[in-house]
């Protein structure tokens, strides 16, 4: 037993199932896609062997669906439950756990309302759901598909009774499939959430009305469940405390569900949430927290359940980011059990680093959308700070190869891109070289974790700034590289990742001392004073000016497009957008939007409207730019003669401008073929 962490890695078994520690992998989805008839395939039992590998006790495969040709709400091989025919493919998930110590475990659902909610669903995709409701969504699609909105197809007694045994039958699979539980998707505004949801459930009969008659549907799914699959298997049952969204179901009427359901159930995962059916993306963000919101942030929910219903093992989830908040959960009395998914996909090996004491390898999840749009419109799966996520076929061992021959080799800059460099090279076995102008490595992140919201980008800092304490590489910080003092040194091979800087506006005046790059302002701790006129309303622009108008200054937010450029994986489908956009709402803040910055005078600024040509004078006791970054690609290419030409490298923003993301992948990439 770790001492210290005794709780988070306490055994526990419940029904005879024995679960080594309390960490689950919430669900993630089918892990890449089955086949074309929805079963299970080797990249799918791959792509959750990093999680079992690393530690957690539960390993959740996310949303199969108990009939696919019903509900299908991920689009093509969505893996599914419908017939015995699944059950061979699906053991081999089961069997891989169990290697580790862990537990398979399958979400079982009907999506049912949401069934219309693909991007190429048409008319007569409508899905099955208590009511024959129009939700907004399909009004929406309607629109856009130009032909009159259709309802929701209500079920009749027969299809309730049909679908529940659907249910059953579908756990029983998962227990011939070798597993020993399940959880269903009890939440986000599942068909089982639905049927207890006044907004969906209309009905009058048995099934609608009162608070019993609209659990009855998932009090019948969990007794054929139980009978089906017989006394020695666990059901996790997944909730949403609270749907977030009016006319939905809210956290007292939940409480009530729980007490009907409290003995039918093994696990009650408390989440919170709802999928987009209102055509509104804040109801899914209790589900996946963006970056601004508070750590830990669906746990209050649990520990108010556990209080209520002390005899039932809960689950809580949602930004949870690290053992260390784990066991505190656990050792409050707050969950039995802590799930997590961004968070253990930044880094499958977490239970095991900090269940050896090796918590400074721990790589920590910045709540991006896990999802990203490159400059040409294509959408990537992935992450951010690990780039070995969706890659299993590339590297089955979770990591980068013995390099052939081991090479000497230098890394310019001590950025993302040059820390994530200087270890994949070490991890291939070559001599590193790091060199880093200033005091400390870190580049454009140092300044990005100034924010109070970028707290998540701050422990991934101190992550970076731990790598380089650690890793077995000769490290130069305060040594600018020239190319005399690299090509003295006869590297076999170079990687430049010397980043990018600000695009600085062309204006007289912007040389004036109160003008300042706008992340300079707050890492210099520079005195904006009480009149800011930032330049550019991209997301470091909003960012900053919801920052400023909450301590009280005058904010004026000037850019030259016809609204705000946020984009990239703050703009993704958890609401990071939405959320500056709503902070843009600050009555501090005065936003102007087609117009361009002409001048910066004595304490003041002039700008002009695109579209009329009309200047004006705005008082500014400093200016802050972040009109954009630019590669410093050509000073990056003054190393091509250092090295062999076929060995040197540029990556990260030097090479293009992106997120952190690209910054890690491309030096991931190039340093992974050294």
């Amino acid at each position: 037993m770790n001492s210290k962490y005794p709780h988070v890695f306490d055994p526990i078994t419940i029904r005879g199932v024995y679960f080594k520690n309390r960490i689950e992998l919430a669900p993630p989805g089918c892990g890449g896609g089955g086949t074309d008839n929805g079963f299970v395939t080797p990249s799918v039992v791959e792509y959750f062997r990093p999680y079992a590998e690393g530690g957690a006790a539960i390993i959740s495969v996310g949303n199969c669906s108990i009939d696919i040709t019903e509900c299908n709400d991920e689009g093509p091989h969505q893996l599914e439950l419908r017939y015995d025919a699944c059950i061979p493919a699906l053991s081999t998930f089961g069997t891989m756990c169990r290697s580790y110590g862990a537990q398979g475990s399958i979400e079982v659902n009907h999506c049912g309302a949401t069934q219309g909610n693909l991007p190429n669903s048409k008319a007569g995709d409508n899905g099955f759901a208590p009511s024959a409701i129009v939700t907004a969504a399909e009004i929406v699609r309607a629109r856009q598909q130009g032909r009159a909105p259709l309802a929701l197809r209500e079920m009749s007694k027969q299809k309730i009774e049909e679908t529940v045994q659907k249910y059953a039958d579908a756990s029983l699979r998962c227990k011939k499939a070798g597993m020993q539980m399940l959880i269903f998707h009890g939440a986000h505004g599942n068909l089982l959430a639905q049927f207890f949801s006044p907004f969906f459930n209309r009905r009058t009969d048995e099934y609608g009305g009162s608070i019993r008659n609209r659990a009855r549907f998932a009090v019948e799914v969990l007794d054929a469940t139980r009978k089906a699959v017989g006394e020695d298997f666990v059901i996790e049952y997944r909730i949403s405390a609270d749907e977030f969204a009016e006319g939905h179901t809210h956290f007292p009427e939940t409480l009530q569900f729980i007490d009907i359901i409290k003995d039918k159930v093994d696990i009650l995962h408390v989440s919170g949430g709802l999928h987009d059916t209102m055509g509104e993306p804040w109801h899914m963000r209790p589900m996946v927290q963006p970056y601004m919101w508070d750590w830990m942030y669906n746990t209050h929910f649990a520990a108010d359940i556990k209080k209520m219903f002390p005899d039932l093992k809960v689950t809580t989830v949602g930004s949870i980011k690290n053992i260390v908040q784990a066991e505190e959960i656990i050792a409050s009395g707050k969950a039995d059990f802590v799930a997590m998914k961004r968070a253990l996909q930044a880094d499958p090996d977490m239970p095991r680093k900090y269940a050896e004491g090796r918590e400074w390898e721990h790589r920590p999840c910045i709540r991006c959308s896990c999802f990203f749009i490159d400059k040409y419109g294509n959408f990537n799966m992935g992450c951010s700070v690990n780039p070995y996520i969706g890659r299993r076929a590339e590297y089955p061992d979770g990591r980068v190869p013995p390099a052939p021959v081991k090479k000497k080799v230098a890394v310019i800059g001590g950025g993302p891109a040059g820390i994530t460099a200087a270890q994949t090279l070490l991890e291939r076995g070559h001599a590193v070289t790091l060199y880093e102008k200033s005091g400390s490595v870190g580049g454009n992140i140092e300044k990005a974790a100034q924010l109070p919201d970028k707290k998540d980008v701050g422990q991934y800092l101190e992550y970076l700034k731990n790598q380089a304490v650690h890793m077995k590489a000769r490290i130069l910080l305060n040594t600018e590289a020239t190319p005399e003092l690299v090509a003295k040194e006869n590297y076999d091979a170079i990687i430049v990742a010397i980043g990018s800087a600000p695009v600085v506006p062309n204006v007289p005046g912007i040389d004036k001392p109160f003008v300042h790059w706008t992340p300079d302002a707050l890492c210099n701790d520079i005195d904006v004073g009480d009149n800011v006129v930032i330049i550019g309303a991209g997301a470091i622009g909003v960012e900053y000016a919801i920052h400023y108008a909450r301590e009280g200054r005058n904010v004026t937010l000037v850019e030259i497009a016809d609204e705000p450029t946020i984009k990239g994986s703050v703009a993704g489908v958890l609401g990071g957008e939405y959320d500056l956009r709503e902070g843009l709402k600050n009555d501090k803040i005065t936003l102007r939007l087609n117009s361009s910055l002409k001048s910066v005078g004595d304490h003041c600024v002039v700008v002009t409207d695109i579209k009329t040509g009309t200047d004006t004078e705005i008082p500014a006791s400093a200016v802050l730019h972040s009109a954009g970054m630019k590669p410093r690609f050509n000073e990056g290419q003054v190393f091509r003669p250092c090295a062999p030409a076929t060995s040197v490298f540029l990556v990260g923003d030097c090479l293009e401008v992106n997120e952190l993301h690209g910054a890690v992948r491309t030096a991931f990439d190039m340093a992974s073929r050294i």
